[in-house]
């Protein structure tokens, strides 16, 4: 299986694409997507979709996986995240990738141990889980690739069930 974990955001989208089954996993390609905040919105949105595209385009992804909304303290950045999430969903619907979201707390859980990690200790255990030679920079590369590997912790859980039941 191939996730794309992507850690929205209007400035710097983060996105990652994890290949394997289980919890066997490795790191294909990472990166991120800029956008000027001197642009209008609207044309940063469309950055975003073009930028996601063409990731999807290359590495063929069967599951999107993607960090769930957030409550912030500012609700216009609140609305502005919602809209970047709504952009990339439509486009994994659109592709007909099988779409995960995934609380930020669940996410660091899952990967870390611990609901409250820092940034640092995201980056770390990625490295350590990926075997990467170093932390992914930026820290959103890091929680992309944070994302992705949430995925395959739970998506295999939902696998197992749904076998279980079906017996």
């Amino acid at each position: 299986m191939r996730v794309l974990g992507i850690d929205p955001g209007s400035e710097t989208l983060g996105w990652a694409v994890v290949e394997g089954s289980g919890l066997k996993y490795s790191a294909v390609d990472f990166g991120t997507v800029k956008s000027s905040p001197k642009l209008a919105f609207a044309t940063r949105l469309a950055k975003i979709y073009s930028g996601v595209s063409e990731v999807i385009d290359k590495h063929s992804p069967d599951a999107l996986s993607i960090e769930d909304a957030f409550y912030a303290a500012n609700v216009k950045v609140a609305m502005k995240l919602g809209q970047v999430r709504g952009v990339v969903l439509l486009l994994g619907e659109q592709r007909g990738l099988a779409i995960a979201e995934y609380a930020p707390r669940l996410i660091k859980q899952t990967v870390v141990g611990y609901g409250a990690a820092e940034k640092h200790q995201v980056g770390e255990m990625v490295k350590i889980l990926l075997r990467l030679k170093e932390v992914p920079k930026p820290h959103d590369v890091a929680d992309a690739l944070a994302i992705a590997i949430c995925h395959f912790h739970h998506a295999g859980v939902q696998d197992r069930i749904a076998k279980a039941i079906s017996k």
